[in-house]
């Protein structure tokens, strides 16, 4: 479950030293008050892979567990973030899942929004890992469940949106997009409008993610992070999960499509609806300024 190759902001460190790391962070760490700053700049500069081996290496300088000192010097969604870093990616979006779909009401949203953008091949990990905890289709919505199990490659459904779901589950982008236009030939309407006439809820929200994602990744996603922040209040945990998961992906085609899409910078609307050490850890993740 590796990152694709890279289109990302953030890259391994040439001059990577897992030992020289473990105890910066340690000495950021120790005695009274923490230098938030030197954290922040250390591992926004580091890869996940790396990442994890000053994880390993802090455990055997120091005999404690690097993230646990992490959440016991930090607060807040600067916490929530540097712990999404430090977080390897199938874990991580394990964990988005799970969180997802506990407590009371399951937020559909991140279920839709993992479960669309990652390939078949990830898709097939995240569920593999979920289920030695438990199962994931006990818990959600059928709809979403059957969605996930297509996902996955395992067809077993019967409903009337069998035809949306077959063509959309068997799907490599550049095929679906070939299949898009043909049913656009076909019908006069774009795919788009027809899952909304046609469908309803979790279902319809997944197939329009899917058929978003299909057409862009980058694009979706730059959309995602645009209505996360756009008006009163902004979405922490869905900019959170979209700036790590995607940093080492394709965040710099996701920077490219913010800028043509919504006619202003990716950097400039962090800057202006975040702040303290959470807005200079996720500039730092954003990289450049479009403006």
């Amino acid at each position: 479950y590796l990152f694709q190759a890279s289109r990302g902001t953030v890259k391994p460190n040439g001059n990577f030293n897992a030992s020289a790391d473990a105890e910066a962070l340690h000495k950021a760490m120790k005695g009274l008050g923490t230098d938030e700053d030197a954290i922040l700049q250390l591992l926004t500069a580091r890869s996940n892979a790396q990442r994890q081996e000053i994880k390993t290496t802090y455990k055997t300088l120091f005999g404690k567990d690097l993230v646990s000192d992490l959440k016991g010097e930090l607060g807040g969604k600067f916490e929530t973030l540097i712990v999404a870093l430090m977080t390897p990616p199938l874990a991580y979006d394990v964990t988005s899942l799970r969180n997802a779909i506990k407590g009371a009401g399951t937020d559909e949203k991140v279920l839709v929004e993992i479960l669309a953008s990652r390939t078949p091949a990830q898709v097939k990990d995240i569920i593999a890992a979920y289920r030695q905890g438990q199962y994931l289709h006990t818990q959600i919505s059928s709809t979403l469940a059957f969605a996930v199990l297509f996902k996955a490659g395992e067809q077993k459904f019967g409903t009337d949106e069998q035809t949306f779901v077959t063509i959309l589950g068997n799907r490599s982008a550049e095929h679906l997009r070939k299949v898009f236009d043909a049913y656009m030939k076909l019908s006069g309407y774009e795919m788009e409008e027809s899952i909304k006439r046609e469908t309803s809820g979790p279902l319809r929200d997944l197939l329009l993610a899917v058929v978003k994602c299909a057409r862009s990744v980058p694009a979706y996603f730059a959309e995602t992070l645009y209505y996360a922040m756009k008006g009163a209040g902004t979405d922490d945990n869905t900019l959170i999960r979209v700036m790590v998961s995607r940093s080492e992906v394709d965040l710099l085609d996701i920077r490219a499509d913010f800028r043509r899409l919504f006619a202003c910078s990716l950097h400039s609307m962090i800057k202006g609806d975040t702040g303290g050490d959470y807005r200079k850890a996720l500039l730092l993740l954003c990289g450049g300024d479009d403006a």
